[in-house]
């Protein structure tokens, strides 16, 4: 049963909706200790939840489009009455006061928020090793990572914890662990989907996306997340579509589609995610796809510019914790690469620094837009392997450049703003592949269609 037909089954009354969460507890009851995905659950006050949905859908009341669906949120993202830690010693007893967009959008349509997912912390990282918390191991490749930042989520929908998860997305923190964890995992348009109450990383290039397992879980989640917001300033005034209907027709969504192959994307790739991804595409091609072949030639500016921006705007959202609001002073708590990245932006944001680095990056930055919107004139969907190595195993000691380079094919994404996913596409020897898909801004939905059409493909 996916994700849409379970949620329609329970507002059917077919299937009760704290039956649905008593199903999920008992999982993370038995497997989270060991895997680490959540960091905080409840139990009785989502029953109580769950049980008030059943009682009306019993009475024939009206209720939403999540209703008695179960979802994970990470931590950085705020919830009111749990805590939100970022999973940093640094926000360690800070509990929410507050629900974010995304968080009341989805409390009115009926989803139970279970708890918070462990994450990088301050999702500084590509592997949820820096958590204060601790490590989260990978469900579907047990001992190793499950990739970051948004690792827990990831690995709470791949161990079926939960229905949908939310996570963020700065530089591929969504889509590298859903790769990684053999799950769905969605970067929308960057405005598209409200960032108010999101702790930043990097405000530029932050956005909240959601896990599943499916693509109708992928959609439904978009269709009550994505929307202007007048709280908060990046968000666009467009017109959502229907994500969910837009599954309905996408089963001829490949007849006559443009996918543009990039030859750099696989260069950088081992061999054996290489062949999936080919294998993938052959299959496409056989479904009515076209396949151009394309080349990017500012690959290696990529990570350069995107981690330049990252550790200035870090350093600047990072000046609230001074230890006179929220918990400890950061500096004097946190881990390694947090402090790395504080130290960097400090340098970087010198006036005597900042002409020769930072003002560079953002020409880079432009540069390489330019060169994406360019590509995707000529085609639909960029088409290539979401990383370009597998996960490692928790605990192995990787240099930071080792660790950044998990992320060269997912941050050209979030520097052009433009809407990216992940979604399954094999395995080495049971270790799963992710396939990314890339479109023009705000065609989230294109996306979305050729996620469905790639699925029944599986």
């Amino acid at each position: 049963m996916n994700i849409i037909e379970k949620s329609q089954s329970i507002r059917n009354h077919e299937k009760k909706a704290s039956e649905n969460l008593e199903e999920f507890i008992e999982i993370i009851n038995k497997h989270n200790p060991k895997t680490k995905a959540f960091l905080e659950f409840k139990t009785d006050e989502t029953l109580q939840m769950a049980e008030k949905i059943d009682k009306r859908i019993n009475n024939g009341e009206k209720v939403g489009k999540l209703a008695g669906l179960v979802i994970g949120i990470k931590s950085n993202i705020n919830v009111e009455d749990f805590h939100i830690t970022a999973a940093s010693r640094t926000l360690e007893n800070y509990i929410g006061s507050y629900d974010a967009t995304v968080i009341r959008r989805i409390k009115a349509e009926d989803g139970i928020i279970v708890g918070m997912t462990n994450m990088d912390e301050f999702a500084a990282g590509s592997s949820t090793e820096t958590s204060f918390h601790g490590p989260t191991d990978n469900p579907k490749a047990p001992g190793r990572i499950p990739g970051g930042s948004s690792g827990g989520s990831a690995a709470a929908v791949a161990s079926e914890m939960c229905d949908l998860a939310l996570g963020s997305d700065t530089g591929g923190s969504i889509r590298n662990p859903a790769s990684h964890c053999g799950v769905m995992g969605f970067k929308p348009t960057y405005g598209a989907v409200s960032r108010q109450g999101l702790l930043d990383l990097a405000m530029s290039f932050d956005q909240i996306g959601p896990f599943a397992n499916d693509t109708g879980g992928i959609a439904l989640m978009l269709d009550v997340i994505a929307g202007e917001d007048h709280r908060e300033c990046t968000t666009i005034d467009w017109e959502v579509p229907d994500f969910a209907a837009s599954i309905n027709d996408s089963q001829d969504a490949l007849k006559g589609m443009r996918l543009g192959v990039v030859k750099e994307f696989f260069d950088v790739s081992d061999k054996a995610i290489v062949n999936i991804i080919e294998d993938r595409i052959n299959q496409m091609q056989e479904a009515g796809a076209e396949v151009v072949e394309l080349n990017f030639d500012n690959l290696e500016l990529c990570l350069p510019t995107y981690y330049l921006i990252n550790y200035v705007e870090f350093f600047s959202a990072t000046r609230k914790y001074d230890g006179r609001k929220y918990g400890e002073r950061i500096e004097e708590v946190c881990g390694d690469e947090v402090l790395r990245r504080i130290h960097m932006g400090s340098y970087i944001s010198q006036k005597e620094y900042s002409g020769k680095y930072y003002k560079k990056a953002l020409q880079a930055r432009s540069l390489i837009r330019k060169e994406i919107t360019g590509l995707l004139k000529d085609v639909d969907v960029l088409v290539g392997p979401t990383v370009p190595k597998l996960p490692h195993k928790v605990g192995m000691e990787l240099e930071p450049m080792e660790m950044y380079a998990y992320d060269i094919l997912t941050v050209i994404a979030n520097l052009a703003g433009i809407p990216a996913a992940s979604t399954p596409a094999g395995d080495v020897n049971g270790i799963p592949v992710g396939m990314q898909f890339q479109a023009k801004p705000l065609d989230d939905e294109k996306i979305i269609k050729l996620m469905a059409a790639h699925e029944v493909l599986n």
